[in-house]
């Protein structure tokens, strides 16, 4: 039995079935099952599909509805919010262009605070976690772990796939490029050409934010996993706070390409994390499962295993 954080128990009951069980501080329980090398892509289609059933779900609907409404109301303060946060930012002596240094012709080292915070949503921050849970997992035998950097692995193929999309859908103009041609909260140009976008991009790619998209799914794959650590949730939000001013200071993003940002972020990442896990909920106040082992011997050959009654 291995104990980790605030007395969550995982029970290694027999890894050559290819599971383990996590006992949450309020009594539910979760299947992990063996994580594939794989599985991040090919999980990936399905769990396209899956999300995108979530988003428009009747029960969901005041997730998108609230974030559209978000929008709608937003957009006439565009540019005034921007002016604004530019303003701050002075004061601040923060820079409006993110400046990188590059290492080994591969790494980015960011030269000041705000291009670090920046760099959260660009998808390396999600891939040095992946990769830290990956090693985590494989060294302690963790399927939970593994779990989590497969997920944070996905969230980064399906917030590309949903933020392009709805980029080339939308095909607003980035602040910057709008403040040059003199258009006040950007212009629209709904459907761009692929060698428009290709040959243009900060013309066409504003709306939403593929940067707090990423983010939000890899905050939501994480706090999804580890409920019991409570720090995940204001610490990752904060950073998304964090990571929103710096986009609108450094004239990248108008704050109405957020709030949709938000809820398709959310959603790209419960519903990734939710299809590694089976979740057995607590009932009356005690869990509702039974663990049953099973030993037999069938043609010269001794078997064993578990039986989860739920």
């Amino acid at each position: 039995m291995l104990v980790s954080a605030q007395n969550v128990k995982t029970f290694r009951l027999n890894d050559s079935l290819g599971f383990q069980t996590c006992r949450l501080p309020d009594a539910s329980v979760r299947i992990y099952k063996k994580t594939k090398i794989l599985d991040f892509i090919t999980k990936a289609p399905g769990n396209f599909v899956d999300s995108g059933k979530n988003i428009v779900a009747k029960d969901h609907a005041y997730y998108m509805g609230g974030a559209v409404v978000a929008t709608i109301l937003l957009l006439p303060a565009d540019q005034k919010l921007t002016d604004n946060t530019r303003e701050l930012a002075q004061h601040w002596e923060m820079d409006k262009n993110n400046n990188y240094e590059t290492v080994a012709k591969v790494f980015k080292l960011p030269k000041d605070l705000g291009s670090g915070l920046y760099l959260m949503g660009n998808g390396s921050t999600l891939v040095l976690l992946g990769i830290g849970f990956g090693t985590y997992g494989l060294l302690r035998n963790d399927y939970r772990a593994q779990a989590t950097a497969s997920g944070l692995m996905e969230s980064l193929i399906l917030s590309g796939v949903y933020s392009q999309a709805l980029k080339r859908i939308t095909g607003r103009e980035s602040p910057f490029v709008a403040i040059e041609n003199g258009n006040s909260g950007g212009d629209w140009n709904f459907f761009p050409s692929f060698s428009a976008f290709a040959t243009q991009t900060p013309h066409y790619d504003a709306m939403p934010s593929g940067h707090l998209t990423t983010f939000m799914a890899g905050i939501t794959v994480i706090a999804d996993n580890y409920p019991e650590v409570k720090w995940i949730k204001p610490v990752g939000y904060t950073l998304a706070s964090a990571l929103c001013f710096q986009m609108v200071q450094s004239q990248v993003h108008w704050a109405s390409d957020y709030p949709v940002a938000l809820a398709l972020g959310y959603f790209i990442g419960k519903t990734i994390s939710k299809s590694r896990y089976i979740n057995i909920q607590k009932s009356g106040g005690a869990t509702a499962y039974h663990i049953q082992f099973i030993a037999s011997r069938m043609m010269s050959y001794n078997m064993a295993g578990v039986k989860i009654s739920f």
